[in-house]
């Protein structure tokens, strides 16, 4: 499929940036320009903000089941054009075609969640002291949505912030990645195609510093979202803080796994193990601690090795790829930082740890184990197809080290013991916990982070509170 140069959308309309300037789009997998996008300055920020306002006050009044409807449409269209859409992700991201399909697939299925949801976005009345008064508690939309996303999902990462914007009655700009624009755009065009007023959506791309310091502080915009690095989320919600715009963060993590003596060892390995090299990586809830206990740990790394050097790595638009390329030559640098680091201070490497080939951005899967507590690897997450191996000797000595470090997004269990599983489901310092299974983010459960990996959720009932206001409401009929 021939990859289209991406334009802004304002206003209802696909259109050039005022200045005319553009900006390269890469393809992972072999360095190559497969396009341009638009780059957009203060003028086009200004002309998506006023557009913003005016859609906001007309999608505001349209009733939640017709906003249903055309979510439901939407996610209808992204179903049927999912083959398409897929295309366009592994040529700009890298990631697996398989995997791509799945990302747009996903994206219908959490739109029509939220379709649902958003019907039942209630207030409620409460008894009054006095016979001669009515109380109500009203929820209504924040209004203007600045919405900042990743390269690493560009599209399930969007359609979050996106779908729970425009159930609760808010309009929304998406600053979506200049990395990976095109999938971003049909997901918008989707939304448009379906029948969602003019003004109502935005896109834009270019500097994100430019962009987040000018929608941020705009006094149109009330609420930010961001899917990002943690240094980055404290910068955002420092300026959204000086201005009082609401704010979701969804941050890095640095996830935990921990495998208990009587955990099933195959599970694990299965399990994470597809977790971890999945988008070679580069999740922000990826598995990346594994914390084994000691008398399993020998078997636990000789079969994980295994899985991961038996995985086909290569373009992932070729049959049969298991995992595709680094999104960047950044990405390359830091692997080979990471592992060296860590078999200097001491580690074992049991496979990978190197570059693949001299075209595109192809780093081995990689699996360490000894791995010392002062490796960066095991206090900085590697964003990347790197797993590091620990031992423990009692359960709580494991919740000790999760716990550890300052983030707090997901954790991963594998246990066949009840007590032990509840007693990580308390401890754990973390939004989200998986036990005897991959990571399963659906969108009927909360997704969020807690500590330095951020705050609120973009999942779950709880992901539209964040786009309501509460109003309470008293009127006196006597």
């Amino acid at each position: 499929m021939t990859y289209p140069n991406t334009q802004l959308f304002i206003n209802g309309q696909w259109c050039d940036a005022e200045s005319g300037r553009t900006m390269p789009v890469f393809n992972p997998a072999t360095g190559t320009e497969i396009g341009r996008l638009a780059h957009a300055g203060v003028a086009d920020l200004e002309r998506a903000a006023q557009a913003a306002q005016k859609g906001f006050e007309v999608w505001r009044d349209v009733p939640a089941n017709e906003r249903s409807a055309i979510l439901r449409k939407a996610a209808a269209l992204m179903r049927e054009r999912a083959p398409q859409i897929a295309q366009l992700l592994t040529q700009e991201q890298g990631k697996p075609l398989a995997e791509a399909k799945i990302e747009a697939m996903s994206a219908a299925d959490i739109i029509e969640w939220f379709a649902e949801e958003g019907r039942r976005v209630y207030g409620r009345i409460v008894p009054p002291r006095n016979i001669n008064v009515q109380q109500n508690v009203l929820k209504q939309p924040v209004g203007p949505v600045a919405a900042f996303t990743p390269w690493n999902f560009p599209i399930n990462q969007a359609v979050r912030k996106m779908s729970a914007a425009l159930a609760t009655g808010c309009s929304i700009i998406v600053k979506a990645p200049e990395e990976t624009p095109a999938s971003p755009a049909e997901l918008i065009r989707a939304f448009h195609d379906a029948g969602v007023p003019a003004g109502v959506i935005g896109l834009v791309f270019g500097t994100p510093s430019e962009i987040s310091n000018y929608l941020i502080a705009h006094p149109i915009i009330r609420k930010m979202t961001f899917t990002g690095s943690t240094p980055v989320g404290k910068q955002l919600a420092a300026l959204a803080g000086q201005h009082m715009k609401r704010v979701t963060m969804e941050l890095g993590g640095h996830a935990p796994v921990i495998v208990a003596e009587d955990g099933d060892i195959a599970l694990a390995v299965k399990a994470a193990g597809a977790a971890k090299f999945r988008n070679a990586g580069q999740v922000c809830i990826s598995p990346t601690r594994f914390l084994v206990h000691h008398k399993i740990a020998d078997e636990f790394a000789k079969v994980f090795a295994a899985h991961a050097g038996s995985l086909k790595v290569g373009d992932g638009l070729a049959d049969g790829t298991n995992m595709g390329p680094l999104a960047n030559d950044r990405r390359l640098t830091a692997m080979q930082a990471i592992t060296q680091d860590a078999l200097a201070k001491g580690a074992k490497l049991l496979t990978g740890g190197e570059r693949i080939g001299t075209e595109g951005n192809f780093f081995a899967p990689t699996v360490l184990s000894h791995v010392p507590l002062d490796a960066d690897v095991v206090n900085n997450e590697p964003f990347g197809p790197i797993a590091a191996i620990r031992t423990f000797e009692k359960i709580e000595d494991a919740i000790a080290e999760a716990n550890r470090l300052p983030f707090g997004l997901a954790g991963y269990a594998f246990t066949n013991s009840l007590k032990t599983a509840h007693l990580l489901s308390q401890r754990l310092e973390v939004g989200m916990l998986w036990v005897n299974q991959p990571a399963a983010p659906w969108p009927e459960m909360p997704f969020g982070g807690i500590k330095d990996s951020g705050y609120g959720s973009e999942g779950g009932p709880e992901a539209l509170e964040a786009y309501l206001n509460t109003k309470s409401v008293a009127i006196f009929n006597g």
